[in-house]
């Protein structure tokens, strides 16, 4: 058996494991991948049963701060009827040894098939202790500068401390400063430059967005954003980093959305890197489409899509299908 046949394939949150062969009675362990700050391992086992494991590998990190994850794990067995065995969502489970985690399937799986782990969550324990801790969603809070200057710019934002200009959002208006906006934005600093309608009344018109996805903007501009925030307003966001040439926070933006895509969004995603020109997120989602076979899963959606969406994404779309599917 080559090399290529114990190597397990990840992007986002989802790692597959594809199994040309594998005898009546044979047990094999992948290669390490990496998912989160661990290297996991899968093994499968076959004796009348089908068993199948996933741990991380023994390290000092694992021993000092073991996974604690989330996880679905799936057994796909055929691509003609998409046929899957699904285990039932495993929660908030310390991961520590080969045998803390173990699928027996009680079921005669022949010829080709894909062992998938999708982890929806994974956990550290705190530094200090207490609750555990999201690794995925303390990535961006730790972007930002705990400094006393930004403490203070964000109390002159919600506090309006001396603002000097108006934003009139789709619903509402919000106070803010010429300076903090031009020194963030270059398209701000040619508004206030020029003899321009911005100058003259104090206003700004930012009508595509709402007065909450504007006020998550303007944190974000005076560093005062939380993640919640962050998180539930990614796509106003992006619009707006892309509107007022904010390149961190559009690079911010495409690092979030490139680590949970899913069924029930890879066609938005893959519309949204289309827009504004997002490579590496276009073509992780068609990756996720055709060599991870969810194209599959959502195949109402995906005719939909077809219906209406722009014609030279979907012929780049079956032109990564023609190119890259080999099924097994």
């Amino acid at each position: 058996m080559n090399d290529s046949a114990y190597r397990v394939q990840t992007m986002s949150r989802v790692a597959q494991w594809k199994i040309d062969n594998m005898a009546s009675y044979a047990y094999m362990k992948s290669d390490p991948f990496k998912m989160g700050n661990w290297n996991w391992h899968l093994s499968v086992e076959k004796n009348r049963m089908l068993f199948i494991k996933l741990h991380p590998e023994i390290s000092n990190l694992t021993r000092d701060h073991p996974p604690i994850a989330s996880f679905i794990i799936r057994v796909i067995c055929s691509i003609e009827d998409r046929t899957v065995l699904v285990h039932p969502e495993v929660t908030d489970k310390q991961l520590k040894k080969n045998d803390d985690f173990i699928w027996t399937i009680d079921s005669s799986i022949t010829g080709k098939f894909i062992v998938e782990v999708e982890f929806t969550d994974l956990k550290t324990t705190s530094p200090n202790g207490g609750e555990l801790c999201s690794i995925w969603a303390d990535g961006f809070n730790k972007k930002q500068s705990d400094t006393k200057a930004l403490a203070i710019l964000g109390k002159m934002l919600s506090e309006g401390i001396h603002t000097d200009i108006t934003i009139n959002t789709s619903d509402g208006r919000i106070g803010a400063h010429r300076a903090v906006l031009a020194a963030r934005s270059p398209v701000f600093r040619s508004m206030f430059s020029h003899n321009l309608k911005e100058m003259e009344l104090s206003t700004i018109d930012i009508s595509d967005m709402s007065m909450e996805a504007c006020q998550t903007f303007l944190n974000y501009i005076y560093g005062s954003i939380k993640d919640d925030e962050f998180l539930n307003n990614r796509l106003a966001l992006l619009h707006a980093a892309d509107k007022y040439d904010i390149s961190e926070l559009k690079e911010s933006c495409h690092d979030s959305l490139m680590q949970d895509i899913n069924t029930e969004n890879v066609l938005e995603r893959l519309q949204i890197a289309n827009l504004y020109q997002l490579p590496i997120l276009k073509s992780s989602c068609m990756r996720y489409l055709v060599k991870f076979g969810k194209i599959f899963d959502i195949r109402d959606d995906f005719n939909d899509f077809l219906k209406c969406r722009d014609r030279e994404l979907i012929a780049e779309v079956f032109h990564e299908v023609l190119n890259n599917w080999k099924g097994f």
